[in-house]
């Protein structure tokens, strides 16, 4: 599972079947230096993944997601999908060792 910022949403006009209905969201992903507070932005110049919502995230919220087949295993049957929400986050403590 991988953090990051919810900064956006997708809006598509077609869609396949297997995905009416759902929620698309693009995201910031958050490393050591967005959950330390050193970039004060708190988005990140890494790359701004797309990941299917069924849990209703909001712009501006933190959440957890993943990547690869383990973004399928929610689903039945097989899906072209790559990653999925799987967490909305109260809060983050982040105290890394290093």
């Amino acid at each position: 599972m991988k953090p990051a910022k919810v900064i956006g949403n997708v809006t598509l006009s077609q869609a396949a079947p297997a995905f009416k209905g759902a929620r698309w969201l693009v995201l910031s992903p958050q490393g050591p230096d967005e959950l330390t507070g050193k970039n004060p932005s708190g988005v990140s110049r890494a790359w701004t993944p797309v990941v299917y919502d069924d849990l209703g995230a909001g712009v501006g919220e933190d959440i957890l997601y993943v990547e690869g087949s383990e973004a399928t295993q929610p689903f039945e049957h097989a899906i072209p999908l790559d990653a999925i929400n799987v967490a909305i986050l109260d809060r983050i403590h982040f105290n890394p060792l290093f």
